[in-house]
This record gives structure tokens, sequence and C-alpha cells, in this order.
């Protein structure tokens, strides 16, 4: 690991459990065993670390998400793969995946607004799928933006349980997720989908 690496993996474990605003520089340089003076010479601040954290995660999100929409046809599908998705990512780093989760509120501008786009966008994509799936009869929710919201939510806290070393891996944990998730949306009984049509004022 080269020692930019080094920083940053040191730094993303102060994050998760300090804070971003509670860990200085000393403390990283502290827990490096170096002097601080010579942080600056792999890195220009502590934000540098959060940015890259932040969007790092981002980008691992995105790509899990577009190949798990890309190799189902079903909204079922789709949505249990992004859940696995989702779930894979969380655990590769929980460290990471704290930090991505909660210390993003630190990053200045314009990073700020972009991390806020992203994060938006990416929900968007649960959002489409669940409202695919309405209109093809294979769920029934009464809003998919307070779907998606209550899906990603429950997976968003598993960072704060999950060790690599417990009985249970990402794998099996995100099929029992999507089972629970899943019944929650799926329609009750089948269901035949009718067209819109416009309705006329007489």
């Amino acid at each position: 690991m080269s020692r930019k690496k080094q920083i940053e993996h040191t730094a993303t474990a102060l994050f998760k459990t300090k804070g971003f605003s509670a860990t200085s520089m000393r403390d990283l340089a502290n827990a490096l065993g170096i002097e601080a003076a010579s942080i600056y010479s792999h890195i220009k601040s502590k934000e540098e670390i959060l940015q890259r954290v932040c969007f790092r995660m981002a980008t691992e999100f995105f790509e899990a998400l577009e190949t798990a929409e890309a190799t189902e046809t079903t909204a079922t599908g789709q949505l249990r793969r992004a859940i696995a998705a989702h779930v894979q990512v969380l655990t590769k780093n929980t460290a990471a995946s704290a930090v991505f989760l909660h210390e993003w509120r630190h990053l200045s501008e314009p990073f700020h607004s972009e991390f806020l786009a992203l994060r938006d966008k990416y929900e968007g994509h649960f959002r489409k799928i669940i409202k695919n799936g309405v209109e093809k009869g294979e769920f029934e929710v009464p809003d998919e933006k307070f779907a998606a919201l209550t899906i990603l939510s429950a997976l968003n806290w598993i960072h704060t349980w999950y060790k690599p070393e417990g009985k249970m891996p990402p794998a099996e944990i995100a099929e029992n997720l999507s089972a629970m998730l899943l019944n929650g949306l799926r329609a009750t009984e089948p269901r035949a989908v009718t067209p819109l049509t416009r309705v006329h004022a007489t």
C-alpha cells in the first residue's frame, strides 16, 4: 500500500469513529506514526481525503447499480439485484461506507452540491425501477419516492452492524433483505394493467 493509500485508509477509519470535524491532522499523523508536516507532501487537506472517499464510493454504487439494471428485465429482478449490489458495496468497506453516508455534509462547494446531485440521481434509479414495477403490475405502492427512500434507509444501516466474520455473508444479507422488502411492495393479487385514459370535463 502506498503512503497516500495508507493516509486515506487511516483517515477513513478515524472519520468513522471520531467524525470528520473532530479528526485533526495531528490525530491522523499520530495514528500513522509520522510527523504531521510530512502528511502534506501527500495530500493538501483532510477534506481532500473526504472528497476522494465520497466520490469513489459514489462511483462504485453507480457501477454496481448499472450492472444490476442491465442483467434483468423485470422490475422485481432489477430491484432484487439493485439491493444485492448496494449491499455488496456497503459491506466491502464499512468504514468508507459510514463516511460516505454520514460525513458528506462536511464537503465544501462545489463538491457538496455535486454530491447531492449524485445522491438524487442514484435514488432516481430506484424510483424508476419501482415505478416500472407499478406500471407492469408487479408492485403496489402509494408513492415511488417514499418506497425508494424506505428501501435505501433500511439498507444504509448495514454498515453499523455488519461484521466480515459474522454468520451471515453479504449475499445472504441481500437475499433476506430483498425478500422482506419486496414482499412489502409486491401486489397482493395479479391485476390487469390498463392504459391511462384522458378524462374530459363535460
